[in-house]
């Protein structure tokens, strides 16, 4: 997912706005990981499962896009930097919560 205000001209094209409501609306419009609504104005982010750097074939798959509220793509974009300097990844308990947060 690009940040908002991206100069990717690809975050702008008809194509990506068309993929990016249909995630939305697959994902009614909740984070898939906490899963709190992400209907207000400025509040959704639809996320490249799989990187767009990594895999731009899969760019506009819609099974490789999720729904995302800002604290969870925040969170997801740092524990991706963190894991290119091999740090450890955050564990993520049986509730589905990241430990640390319950």
């Amino acid at each position: 997912m690009a940040a908002q205000g991206s100069s990717n001209p690809f975050y702008r094209s008809k194509a990506w706005l068309k993929v990016r409501a249909q995630a939305l609306k697959r994902d009614n419009y909740c984070c898939t990981i906490c899963g709190i609504s992400i209907r207000g104005r400025g509040q959704s982010r639809v996320d490249h499962t799989i990187p767009l750097k990594v895999r731009p074939d899969l760019s506009l798959e819609l099974s490789n896009l999720q729904s995302l509220c800002p604290g969870c793509d925040n969170r997801k974009s740092i524990d991706e930097r963190n894991r290119k300097g091999q740090a450890p990844r955050e564990q993520i308990g049986l509730d589905g919560l990241p430990d640390g947060w319950r």
